[in-house]
Formats: C-alpha cells, structure tokens, sequence
C-alpha cells in the first residue's frame, strides 16, 4: 500500500514539473482579442449516399485571413474541415495560420449565419491559448466573415 502511494505520488509530481516547463508561450501574457475578416478561395463538398445534404457528407474550405489594419494583403489562411450530423448541423475543425503561429479551432453549430467555436490550442505565439471564437457572416458568394478570437493563456 505504501509503495503504491509513494508511486502515485511520485507520477504525479513528475506531471506537474512537467506542467511547469511545457506552460504557454512566454510571449502572450494576457488575454486578448485578434478581429480578422475572411474570404473563401477554395470549397469543395463531398456528397455521400444518399443524394443531398445529410450525415456524413463533408465541406473543405480554404480562406484567406486579412487585417486591413496591417496590411491590405492577406496575412495568413485557415483550412476548414465540416462533417454533417445532420442536414443542417455540422461539426467543425479549423486551423488558422498567421504569422506568429497557428490557432487551431473545434466545435459544432446549425447555423451558418452566426456561430462561436472552442479554441483548443495552437502553436508559436499562440501555443496553449484557449478561448473562442465567434464567426459573423459577412456576404455569401463570394463567402466573407468576420473571425472574433477572445484568447486567454
């Protein structure tokens, strides 16, 4: 019993120095809020069996990410992979390239109009972020948005 105990203790000590050395980025410090506008550039629909939106049909997208604020180019692109549940619902995953890192993104929604997806993490500057991101439509052909991250470390 002992031994098991000083064992366990020891695991989970060794997680948490483990914790201590692998936390954030040094570099974002504070929460924070990163307003991008998107547009589409690639989209493809995969269109299972049978004919018609419905479970298990899937939608890739690529977009570009702008700032105008920055620079009138685009500053980075995210890829969106979306299966459907349902005829309308969807799950999400989305990974957002900038030039400081990656911001990577789940989560699931109905309606395309207005929806707030998880941030799960990234990469670079943006490495164990949490928070979230809300998703505006802007126009639909050619599609636009306007991305809200709120980012907490």
């Amino acid at each position: 019993m002992r031994k098991t105990f000083i064992t366990v203790s020891l695991v989970v000590g060794l997680a948490l120095l483990a914790g201590l050395l692998t936390s954030g980025s040094p570099a974002l410090e504070s929460p924070g809020t990163i307003r991008l506008t998107t547009r589409a550039v690639k989209q493809q629909f995969v269109d299972r069996v049978p004919r018609g939106r419905g479970a298990g049909d899937v939608l890739v997208k690529r977009i570009l990410l702008y700032n105008k604020g920055i620079r009138p180019r685009a500053i980075g692109h995210g890829d969106v992979i979306c299966t459907y549940t349902t005829r309308h619902a969807r799950q999400c995953d989305a990974t957002y390239t900038l030039p400081k890192g990656k911001i990577v993104v789940t989560g699931s929604y109905t309606f395309g109009q207005f929806h707030e997806l998880a941030v799960v993490g990234g990469t670079g500057l943006y490495d164990n972020v949490r928070g979230t991101v809300t998703v505006t439509l802007l126009r639909r052909n050619p599609e636009r948005d306007v991305l809200v991250f709120r980012l907490i470390v």
